[in-house]
């Protein structure tokens, strides 16, 4: 079960990120094909993310699923695509503003 406010590290690459939002029960956040795990524990020997699974992640954005109900924060980069429950996270899109005429 992932909280809001906690650090998880890959153990795939080098991505770490911070869930914003977590949904509520229980579901398993992956990347690159491996389970993550808390930041503070020591990361297993790396290995690499499995095939379909390595379309990677970018610093400083946020990935969320289609449901809405799942934000993470990338707070350092990797090569591992991160999912949910087998499903890919999509990069958030920012909400347009309106028009200022």
């Amino acid at each position: 079960m992932i909280r809001t406010g906690e650090r998880l590290a890959s153990t795939v690459d080098m991505t770490e990120v911070i869930v914003i939002r977590a949904p509520v029960g229980e579901v398993e956040l992956t990347c690159g094909g491996a389970a993550m795990h808390l930041f503070s524990e020591p990361r297993a020997p790396a290995s690499r993310p499995a095939g379909g699974l390595d379309g990677g992640t970018q610093l400083g954005k946020r990935y969320t699923r289609a449901a809405g109900d799942l934000e993470i924060l990338v707070t350092k980069a990797g090569s591992g695509s991160l999912a949910v429950d087998g499903e890919i996270l999509t990069v958030k899109q920012a909400k347009p503003l309106p028009a200022s005429d």
